[in-house]
């Protein structure tokens, strides 16, 4: 299997510095800083990142399964709300999924979108964090 590198570059103190995040691919590269976490702030930071890799892994991982199960999606869009509370924590993360698939039940697409959540890799690593809830309803 592959390993994909990302690095992340902090100059200064927490409240006054600035850091750098880059994808080893060289498809994203952004500034981010203590308000750009803390303050929502202009830039990015690293749960937001995080939400973006849940959701894409979560969608892929769904469309493989539905393919499996013979009912292919057409599309899925998922966005990942990941809180950060005290702490720093990240203590919840909802993925909210809208997804159209023919010819499928909405009880078995919420069996196979249960499954998903529970058994794409990026949820797996997540699983330190205490609370993930999945909204999935077809379009």
């Amino acid at each position: 299997m592959s390993v994909r590198i990302s690095e992340a570059v902090w100059e200064g103190t927490l409240k006054e510095g600035s850091g750098t995040m880059k994808l080893g691919s060289g498809r994203f590269e952004g500034p981010y800083t203590w308000a750009s976490r803390f303050a929502d702030e202009t830039g990015t930071n690293p749960e937001e990142l995080i939400g973006a890799a849940h959701a894409g892994c979560y969608s892929m991982f769904l469309s493989a399964l539905l393919t499996g199960n013979e009912t292919p999606p057409v599309r899925i869009h998922t966005d990942a709300h990941v809180h950060l509370t005290a702490g720093p924590t990240i203590s919840r993360i909802d993925l909210v999924c809208r997804a159209e698939v023919p010819n499928i039940t909405a009880e078995r697409f919420a069996e196979i979108a249960a499954e998903a959540k529970a058994k794409c890799p990026v949820s797996k690593a997540l699983a330190a964090v205490p609370e993930i809830n999945l909204d999935a309803t077809l379009v």
